[in-house]
């Protein structure tokens, strides 16, 4: 499997050669594209020529494009992600709702205990709170048990009177982690001929990535442990070339240790099967280690 995050920081041209991505800058850089799983090009000083990106495209590569601030902006996924994607669609259109309820609630039980976890590890007297909230979470989260637990976990970590809607350098730091863990998810569900708009709980009609936002709220919490363990008081290159390495990171899943990429792409796989049998058993989720 691919495990590479390429992050282009400098102007450059970036070209296609037997099999490699080359990158023309200062110095001439090769990488081979079955190692990379995501390339993330954050200078707007970047040229890439057509073949590279369709050759980037075959090999299912992440690809991201930041604006002129560095941050995440944009992303190429395939036309069609799998050779029967009309008949994908039609599947996902048809999801039995209450088996989508069962699923979001799981998923939302799963990412308040990884709340937990990470509270219990700062041994915060809260860290209880969050395990009632699991407790209390029912079929589609109708009592919202997840934004509940969002309000005490994200204020115990970093602070009363933290709000996910300042403008301050822990939220580009989350925003950022959470953009490229996004966009893996969108490349998985791309990948399997489903279409990113339509979530099992996120139906926001100005949000192309619904179905993105509700898989990948578990892995969120990667991100949080990162940002509130860093030193920082902007967003450096290097910096930010740490968050993207998250999807390096080892966690393990399903009995087997691997990077939260692989991870990413057996959890996504797993609720594709459990929303088309029924079977919530198949749900697969990740553990620290």
């Amino acid at each position: 499997m691919s495990w590479r995050v390429v992050i282009v920081t400098k102007r450059c041209k970036l070209e296609y050669k037997l099999g490699f991505l080359v990158c023309r800058g200062e110095e001439v850089k090769k990488v081979f594209i079955s190692e990379i799983s995501t390339l993330i090009i954050e200078s707007t000083a970047v040229s890439v020529t057509a073949v590279l990106m369709v050759e980037l495209i075959k090999s299912k590569v992440n690809i991201v494009f930041c604006n002129e601030k560095h941050n995440p902006y944009g992303q190429l996924l395939p036309i069609s992600g799998r050779y029967d994607n009309s008949g994908r669609i039609r599947v996902q259109l048809a999801w039995d709702k209450l088996v989508k309820d069962e699923i979001w609630a799981q998923i939302v039980r799963n990412k308040i205990h990884q709340q937990y976890l990470f509270l219990a590890d700062l041994k915060s007297e809260r860290a209880d709170m969050l395990l009632k909230f699991e407790e209390g979470v029912v079929k589609g989260d109708t009592t919202n048990r997840e934004g509940h637990s969002a309000k005490v976990y994200f204020n115990t970590v970093f602070g009363l009177s933290f709000k996910r809607s300042d403008d301050s350098v822990i939220n580009s730091a989350l925003n950022y982690g959470y953009s490229v863990i996004l966009s893996a998810f969108n490349r998985e569900i791309a990948a399997y001929g489903f279409l990113t708009q339509i979530g099992l709980f996120h139906d926001n009609e100005f949000n192309s990535f619904n179905l993105s936002c509700d898989l990948m709220e578990p892995f969120r919490i990667i991100i949080d442990r990162f940002v509130f363990s860093a030193e920082f008081d902007t967003l450096l290159p290097d910096y930010k070339r740490s968050i993207a390495d998250l999807l390096n990171k080892t966690v393990k899943i399903d009995g087997q240790l691997r990077t939260v990429s692989d991870a990413i792409a057996v959890y996504c796989k797993s609720v594709f099967d459990a929303l088309e049998s029924g079977e919530i058993s198949a749900l697969r989720f990740y553990t620290n280690i």
